[in-house]
């Protein structure tokens, strides 16, 4: 029977359902029904929903919720049963639905609106969390309420955080709020800041920090006191540390969202950094979603992860798609006949089929690394290579046969072999057991609904960026900076990855080894050849595509030099 997404089905509808997934893609011919989380993306399992029930499937139907028609509604009956009424149309309501087998939405519906046509469309659970969560309950907080929140003494046991529950303790619904809003604009960070007079907080969003929202400076401690509740935090621990890291979860419609606490002291208070970890929208696939890369990329990843054993390792800046990247490869790789171990602080995103340890402590990375290599493993991931420790027990790794994936910082590809050496390891090594060196950036993607079409890129920006004449004529879209209603103004919808990939082949590990080539020349030598991915070059293919500008392109890519 078929477990996908939260959707249970009964053998029968199973049966369906896998004979239209195989008529989709005939690859999912000897795949299992509990394998399919690895192999097929949410939106292509609920277009496969809508087909067998003859109805239409629409991946995006928050924006067309009418918020009046859910305030009839119950909504944690909405998310537990997996539907949103939308609109009217002519006496008929448009209903959209994650199961078409479950009966609850007609049952319930047809009570609070008797004599209603219903009709039916399919879409993700997801989009039933975020057109439920754009209801007026969830907005940013105004000033007037910010102001008339009382100062009172908080509880310090706090068990659980709903963030769409509502509270009779002040700041807690302050804090519930913002978080809520948060997860509605689909921010990956949240910022608390204090300044000389002012205490604000802010969302990044595809990658740009938005407006700041002042709060009153009277309720900074108690904000601050409140999250470290969160995290069970002892008093005596708060004071001492000059930075504070932690964890807790929060629920969202009863969906379950992690969230990585960092705090440091500043000059005027301190600096609070959320990370928002929201699994709901991870499904990730390669050549799918944000990592649709292209033909020649795909290909170069899939024979990298056809090497049996040594070190893959993905650099680029934090927020730049590593984990979610690697992520999707172990999707690619998860097979019965192998043993996947990974260790993470905190898992991102969990596999079925994968035995995911979370790291509770830097002192347990050791002892835990210890312990994977006497549990047989096949595959390795290590969340992040970071020091003389975590690198040599990854040469460990792959000296002893296994396939290990990693990440690491660092701006090029080139560079990764620098940053082993410069922790520590010997170049040889490192030339000997690493199999590819990739680099990776997100690049905003343009509204397809109100991007501004140029004739071809100014004469200054052809001579800043190094690109040919030729791009003076040819036709290139920007950024509209009014943006519209799609884009909520922004003017850009989402990032996408570009990846650059410099496989170590026996042949160049060799020549590393013996000093004969530095890894800067291999990365020009590879560039000369132009068949491997370049970031430049993918970058500069979205731009002529139409798909992203050379100011999205520029803010992540360093384009003035070409070698």
């Amino acid at each position: 029977m078929i477990e996908f997404d939260g959707i249970k089905l009964n053998k029968l509808i199973s049966k369906r359902v896998m004979a239209a997934l195989v008529e989709h893609d005939a690859s999912l011919k000897d795949c299992e029904p509990n394998a399919l989380d690895s192999k097929v993306t949410k939106i292509a399992f609920g277009a496969v929903m809508a087909k067998v029930n003859s109805l239409p499937f629409f991946p995006k139907v928050a924006d067309f919720c009418q918020q009046q028609l859910l305030e009839r509604c119950d909504p944690q009956v909405l998310i537990r049963e997996g539907f949103t009424p939308l609109c009217f149309d002519d006496r008929r309501l448009i209903v959209a639905v994650v199961n078409p087998w479950n009966t609850a939405p007609d049952e319930y519906i047809a009570l609070r609106f008797p004599d209603t046509e219903i009709v039916k469309l399919v879409t993700l659970a997801s989009e039933i969390s975020s057109a439920i969560g754009q209801s007026p309950t969830s907005a940013a907080p105004s000033q007037e309420q910010l102001e008339a929140i009382d100062v009172e003494d908080t509880e310090d046991d706090v068990t659980d955080f709903d963030v769409t529950k509502e509270y009779d303790e002040p700041i807690a619904q302050l804090i519930a709020t913002i978080m809520a809003d948060a997860v509605n604009q689909r921010a990956s960070d949240i910022h608390f800041k204090v300044e000389k007079e002012i205490f604000y907080y802010s969302f990044r969003v595809n990658g740009d920090l938005g407006k700041r929202t002042e709060v009153p400076m009277k309720l900074k401690d108690r904000l601050d006191a409140y999250l470290l509740n969160l995290m069970k935090l002892a008093a005596e621990e708060r004071n001492v540390k000059p930075g504070i890291s932690g964890r807790f979860t929060i629920s969202y419609f009863q969906r379950p969202i992690d969230i990585r606490y960092e705090r440091h002291r500043t000059y005027r208070g301190y600096h609070i950094t959320m990370r928002l970890l929201d699994k709901g929208h991870l499904n990730v696939a390669l050549g799918k979603g944000s990592l649709a890369f292209d033909e020649q990329t795909l290909f170069e990843l899939y024979r990298v992860m056809k090497v049996p054993a040594g070190i893959i390792v993905m650099s680029g800046p934090t927020g730049s798609g590593k984990s979610t990247t690697l992520n999707a490869i172990l999707r690619e790789l998860n097979t019965p006949e192998v043993n996947i171990l990974t260790l993470e602080n905190p898992v991102e995103d969990e596999v079925p089929g994968v035995t995911h340890c979370d790291l509770k402590s830097p002192d347990e990375f050791k002892p835990m690394i210890s312990s994977f290599m006497r549990s047989d493993p096949d595959i390795i991931l290590m969340g992040e290579v970071r020091d003389i420790e975590s690198a040599e027990l990854a040469i460990e790794a792959a000296v002893t046969g296994h396939k290990v994936l990693t990440t690491i910082h660092t701006p090029r590809a080139s560079q990764i072999l620098e940053r082993f050496e410069q922790l520590g390891i010997e170049r040889w090594k490192i030339a000997q057991t690493l199999k590819a060196a990739c680099a990776q950036r997100l690049v905003k993607t343009l509204c397809p609904h109100c991007k501004v079409e140029l004739e071809g890129v100014s004469e200054l920006d052809c001579r800043l960026f190094n690109l040919p004449d030729e791009w003076l004529t040819t036709k290139v879209y920007e950024r509209n900076l009014q943006g519209c209603e799609e884009c909520h103004g922004g003017g850009y919808v989402g990032r996408t990855a570009i990846l650059e990939i410099i496989p170590i082949t026996p042949k160049i590990s060799d020549m590393l080894s013996k000093g004969e080539i530095s890894p800067y020349e291999l990365e020009v030598k590879i560039h000369e050849e132009g068949v491997l991915p370049n970031l430049r070059r993918s970058g500069l293919r979205l731009f002529k595509e139409g798909k992203t500008d050379l100011k999205a392109i520029s803010k992540m890519i360093d384009m003035t030099y070409t070698e």
